[in-house]
């Protein structure tokens, strides 16, 4: 079914079966309520400040970037060392409203996986995380860390045994489970009104760098810069700046996933966006070092701000994105996430000497798949 609600341009929608249609309807229902309730917005906060550490600091990199003002909005020290937090206790909280105990959700780097158990942790309910093989393998801690919080981890087996897949297998049992089950999708992709709702619950992003930027600086940064897969931690930074028409917008795709670079329209996962597909539409496999941007699609708010021109879109290759991740680590004492260091690794191709980064997360969960290839590198 294709729906006009919540749409971006020609991007957005529903595309699922019907039997998820009233589960949409009841998520859009109760989110439109949230929004306007004060109390919902106040816990929120509350949560933001007492367990998760909000406001996260920004932090100048003067070592990393010599003669630029490089800002890093350090998302990396939130509890559970990433941004999915933010969005995972909002939607957890959403679904208490809808008397929803059980909650699935899928990941990639395993760090959307161990917020969301976190939540669950946090108000007592059921979690199933869906993840790929691959990924579990390669993001072992994070998967040992979701586990000891009381979640299962579901492997999936099935295609190159990443986040295609995983999402694909929790969408499956959403569709058998659907009356019991809230889906807390990790980013700002899937049906109406996925898009939309992780952009506003990661919008406290853009607006705390906002703030944080104007005070530091006296000024707004001259380009904001941040990772893009499936893209909820860059829409959410973007958020805020999307009105500042003089501060460019640069989302970075890994180049074995640059879906917005050199993807076509089509649907995947419920919306019509922008996806790595062949002439028949069929799915392409995606590929990055970073188990977060192997995605072969992107959120469709995404496609539309490329389309008009507001945010810039650039690709990274798994070389740069590690020399970046070395770097950040000797030069200010700062071990990023590997989908974080694809941002980091265009700075220097930007003319702009006022810059603010989206740390998106940390690098514990990276070391082990970063270091065997920086040394087979050397």
């Amino acid at each position: 079914m294709t729906s006009l609600e919540e749409t971006f341009g020609a991007y957005g929608g529903r595309y699922v079966p019907e039997t998820l249609i009233p589960a949409l309807d009841e998520l859009t229902a109760a989110w439109d309520e949230a929004r306007r309730d004060p109390g919902f917005q106040a816990e929120l906060d509350e949560l933001g400040r007492t367990y998760v550490g909000r406001p996260s600091p920004i932090t100048l990199a003067a070592r990393f970037a010599p003669g630029k003002r490089l800002y890093l909005k350090r998302e990396d020290l939130n509890h559970t060392g990433a941004h999915k937090i933010n969005n995972a206790l909002g939607q957890v909280v959403l679904a208490g409203r809808l008397g929803k105990r059980r909650i699935i959700a899928e990941t990639g780097a395993g760090q959307h996986g161990v917020a969301t158990a976190t939540a669950c942790a946090r108000f007592g309910l059921e979690c199933v995380v869906f993840m790929g093989s691959e990924d579990m393998r390669r993001q072992a801690p994070n998967v040992e860390r979701m586990r000891l919080l009381g979640a299962t981890v579901e492997p999936v087996e099935t295609g190159t045994r990443t986040l295609k897949e995983a999402t694909s297998a929790a969408i499956r049992d959403w569709i058998t489970n659907v009356e019991t089950t809230h889906y807390v999708i990790g980013s700002c992709v899937g049906p109406a009104p996925y898009p939309e709702l992780v952009r506003e619950l990661q919008s406290v992003i853009g607006r705390e760098a906002r703030e944080q930027l104007l005070e530091a600086e006296g000024a707004l940064p001259e380009v904001v810069v941040a990772c893009v897969g499936g893209g909820s931690n860059a829409i959410g930074m973007f958020a805020a700046f999307l009105e500042d028409e003089d501060v460019g917008l640069v989302g970075v795709e890994a180049a074995g996933a640059a879906s917005l670079g050199s993807g076509r329209t089509g649907v995947l996962h419920g919306s019509r966006s922008s996806i790595l597909a062949d002439e028949d539409g069929q799915i392409a496999d995606a590929h990055s070092i970073s188990a977060g941007l192997d995605y072969p699609g992107v959120g469709p708010e995404h496609a539309w701000l490329r389309d008009s021109g507001r945010a810039t879109y650039l690709p990274c290759t798994d070389e740069e994105a590690l020399a970046a991740f070395e770097r950040l680590t000797r030069s200010e004492g700062i071990i990023p996430a590997l989908e974080s260091a694809h941002a980091l690794a265009v700075v220097d191709r930007l003319q702009a000497g006022y810059v603010a980064v989206c740390l998106s997360g940390r690098g514990d969960k990276d070391l082990a798949e970063a270091l065997a290839a920086l040394d087979g590198r050397g």
